[in-house]
């Protein structure tokens, strides 16, 4: 059993930069391939990125470039570090968990936090 918790969203002008954490607790964290989903209002909840048990990253093509992935195993912390944001990047940002090969698909995680509010301001 994992439970997660962001941490770091806000509101921020375009052009900024944020830095999300999701803290795990629970034991074996760096069994779960880890993630960042996000949604804005009256959409559906997308892929941002993920990073596998072994520090391997992947991207949506929206924030390549931008967005950084990165895990603290004795922390039991993800973190997203965001820059140069965009009023598109608004929404509400999740860190999801699942055993096993990270996927972009959010139907394929089995713990998510609460989520954490990304507001950006033209």
């Amino acid at each position: 059993q994992v439970q997660l918790a962001e941490s770091g969203g806000g509101l921020v002008q375009a052009g900024g930069t944020l830095k999300l954490s999701c803290v795990a607790s629970g034991r074996n964290f760096h069994n779960y391939a880890m993630a960042w989903f996000r949604q804005a209002p009256g959409k559906e909840r997308e892929f941002v990125s993920a990073i596998s048990v072994n520090g391997n990253t992947d991207y949506a093509d929206s924030v390549k470039g931008r967005f950084t992935i990165s895990r603290h195993y004795v922390r039991n912390t993800m973190y997203l570090q965001m820059n140069s944001l965009k009023p598109e990047d608004t929404g509400v940002y999740y860190c999801a968990a699942r055993q096993g090969v990270m996927d972009s698909r959010a139907n394929n995680y089995d713990y998510w936090g609460q989520g954490t509010q990304v507001t950006l301001s033209s």
